[in-house]
């Protein structure tokens, strides 16, 4: 049977509340006293138990994650740089999957608000209305990891995805492409989707390059599928575009099975920079040349972020993380 509280406190003869007081590192005891304590604890092989710790000192030491798609390569690091922190500060994580059309995010917000959580990491959705005003009740901090919200004052950690998509579209400038199209995410995402695209579109401008929303095929996210099933749309209008830049690594990737379908060579016949970094941007043949962000590192500055708000009670300022290209073997050098 498991040691007690009250067995701690029977080997060190000392009160529970003493035991109690030094497990939550409150003060009223001596130096001999918690050696006492500790040597009991110790000796016994005690583990406090988290929910009675938690009524004791109203702290649960634990964080809400929330997710829209745990199984993609972007979240597990977003979340491996969440964990270490959050373990290095002796927190524990409950993870979220909200789905990507957010069809449990509800559910999920009342059961980490049950759960009492002390704040909450929303990662790469987009924030409503209805979510905002179930976390304001809450009262508890809320840091946002890949996304910010225009709407509301939330602290973010992010790149800047405008930003990111000119340097990635200057890149295959440098390297000699002038007929350039773009496969991006929706329309309508003001968060991701629609500054991804005008990123390209300012490149194409800045540098004095035909740029039309003729050359931007909008899709309905930024996976595989939507990489794979908008290549020949978009090279039908037009055909002799040597360069893709894709809203994600993901898209890259259907982007190039496709054009190995279509037999198109890449990069001989046609250049493809993905977004993200992600590990498959390795894997797949030929390796991808992408725009990095720094995800295991946004995980960390966000849950840093996050641990500050709940330490100090006060709101964090949001950090725009950097990004970088990474060159690999998908775009070719034109004289």
């Amino acid at each position: 049977m498991a040691s007690t509280i009250k067995d701690v406190a029977r080997k060190a003869n000392v009160s529970i509340a003493t035991v109690s007081r030094i497990l939550n590192d409150l003060p009223g005891y001596s130096p001999k006293t918690k050696k006492k304590v500790l040597d009991a604890i110790e000796e016994l092989g005690y583990q406090p138990n988290a929910v009675a710790r938690g009524l004791i000192n109203k702290k649960t030491q634990t964080i809400g994650v929330l997710f829209p798609d745990v199984s993609s390569m972007l979240s597990s690091e977003i979340l491996n740089g969440i964990e270490n922190i959050a373990h290095e500060l002796g927190h524990s994580v409950i993870v979220c999957h909200t789905d990507s059309s957010g069809k449990r995010t509800k559910k999920y917000l009342q059961l980490l608000n049950e759960k009492r959580v002390e704040g909450i990491l929303y990662v790469s959705e987009v924030m409503t209305k209805e979510y905002d005003d179930i976390m304001k009740k809450m009262g508890i901090p809320v840091v946002l990891i890949s996304t910010e919200s225009l709407e509301f004052q939330l602290p973010y950690v992010k790149v800047n995805d405008r930003s990111a998509v000119f340097s990635a579209t200057q890149y295959m400038i440098n390297q000699g492409h002038k007929k350039l199209g773009m496969i991006s995410g929706p329309k309508e995402d003001k968060i991701a989707g629609y500054p991804r695209a005008q990123g390209f579109l300012e490149a194409l401008q800045h540098f004095g390059l035909s740029a039309s929303e003729e050359q931007i095929i909008y899709t309905n996210g930024f996976a595989y599928e939507d990489g794979f099933n908008n290549l020949e749309p978009l090279l039908s209008r037009f055909p002799d575009l040597t360069g893709i830049i894709a809203s994600s690594d993901d898209v890259a990737v259907g982007v190039i099975s496709a054009a190995y379908k279509l037999g198109i060579k890449v990069p001989d016949q046609l250049s493809v920079i993905g977004y993200d970094n992600i590990k498959i941007a390795q894997m797949i043949i030929p390796p991808l040349t992408t725009v990095a962000q720094p995800l295991y590192e946004m995980g960390q500055v966000g849950a840093e972020m996050l641990f500050s708000s709940i330490a100090s009670g006060k709101t964090v300022e949001s950090r725009i993380m950097p990004h970088r290209i990474i060159e690999r073997e998908s775009v070719k050098k034109i004289n």
